[in-house]
């Protein structure tokens, strides 16, 4: 697995779900916790785990992740020598359906921010949370993995870790850093090391992401009709707000930390308000 953990881009979460892709190849080529003969990884052996996992109601983007590990496993293979070509190169990609992100009302959204009360020290680092979560738009792991030292109070500025381990500096706006503050002066919390976490649980421990999104879909319960909020709802609409604002689109694409400016066009396309906004300006009967 040293080509997996190697990988430039990969989280913890997509390793993880590499190596279990792989390993229930190899296991069923050999056996559980028998090597594999290079001989045994196959083509053939590849088209059969797609088709099994196609019958067993797998999503395309799972299946697309399955062939991309195995790719990576095959690249490995070729350059230890073991095989002599990658098998998995041959396998086609299935077509992933292209899913529009799921945004909330701007002000259904900052209503139900305005209105989380309570002073106890759990209400107050909910709203801080839920606050920074909205205001820069930072995906679930950027968020629990903030420290202190990644917040400059003066200049309003965060670093945060994204996708790659790569680092970016995102503006948090005022409402977010007051709730902060508020929550480390009630919980008494000094940035006694800059490594320290920023959002701890009762335990004193960084807050895992399964917290944090009890925390959304608890706090934010009486959104979106009832459903579910999640962590990402929350940086869908960031960027979506931003956008229906006359926001830059390259900006945005900073903000966010995409690597390609076609992850951030999907934008243009859910944004009815930015949509509304241009024909009533450029149609000469509108």
């Amino acid at each position: 697995m040293a080509e997996l953990a190697a990988h430039p881009r990969g989280s913890e979460h997509t390793l993880a779900a590499y190596r279990r892709d792989i390993g229930r190849v190899l296991d069923r080529a050999a056996g559980p916790g028998r090597p594999v003969p290079p001989a045994l990884w196959t083509r053939a052996l590849l088209e059969r785990s797609v088709r099994e996992l196609t019958l067993a109601g797998a999503a395309a983007a799972s299946v697309a992740r399955a062939i991309a590990a195995w790719r990576s496993f095959g690249r490995f293979c070729v350059r230890r020598a073991v095989l002599t070509a990658d098998p998995a190169r041959a396998l086609s990609f299935p077509r992933l359906p292209r899913r529009l992100p799921r945004t909330l009302p701007a002000r259904d959204l900052g209503r139900a921010l305005d209105g989380l009360s309570g002073d106890d020290d759990v209400s107050l680092r909910d709203r801080a949370l839920l606050e920074l979560a909205y205001s820069s738009g930072l995906r679930l792991s950027e968020l629990t993995g903030l420290d202190f030292g990644d917040l400059d109070r003066t200049s309003g500025l965060l670093r945060v870790r994204g996708k790659g381990r790569r680092e970016r500096i995102v503006p948090a706006g005022d409402l977010a850093l007051a709730a902060l503050d508020r929550h480390l002066a009630a919980a008494r919390r000094a940035p006694a090391k800059r490594d320290a976490p920023l959002f701890v649980n009762a335990r004193g421990q960084r807050l895992s992401g399964r917290t944090v999104q009890r925390v959304v879909r608890r706090r934010l319960a009486g959104m979106a009709g009832g459903l579910g909020v999640t962590p990402h709802a929350l940086r869908h609409s960031f960027a979506s707000h931003l956008l229906d604002r006359g926001a830059d689109l390259r900006a945005i694409q900073e903000l966010l930390g995409h690597r390609s400016l076609a992850s951030t066009q999907i934008y243009t396309h859910v944004s009815p308000a930015r949509l509304a906004k241009a024909y009533r300006q450029a149609h000469p009967r509108a």
